[in-house]
């Protein structure tokens, strides 16, 4: 059984920042891969940052530059910086063990103009 926990989404001004956090965990959990998505209602689930074990990671290229994904163990971080309001969406944490896949529930950011 892994369990996910999301954290950090909420509501800022173009511009701002928001930090999102993901921790997993189960017995012997070790994840290959961690990463967020996204989705809005008018577009389709999408990959915005992947980090594996040896720590190389992803970027969705709309977000290179202004998103930074870090990793310790089993927990993962997006921060998120000079936020678009078309970075408004429901953001989830993927966790990737062998051929298993975790998502969590999903956390809020709303970024106004």
């Amino acid at each position: 059984q892994v369990h996910i926990m999301e954290s950090g989404g909420g509501s800022v001004q173009a511009g701002g920042s928001l930090r999102l956090s993901c921790e997993a965990s189960g017995r012997g959990l070790l994840p290959n891969v961690m990463a967020w998505y996204r989705q809005s209602p008018a577009n389709q689930r999408e990959l915005v940052a992947s980090i594996d074990r040896m720590r190389s990671t992803r970027y969705a290229d709309s977000v290179k530059g202004r998103f930074t994904i870090t990793r310790d163990s089993a927990t993962v971080h997006l921060q998120m910086n000079s936020l678009k309001p078309e970075d408004t969406a429901v953001y989830y944490c993927n966790v990737m063990r062998g051929r298993d896949v975790y998502w969590g529930q999903g956390t809020q950011v709303t970024v106004s103009s």
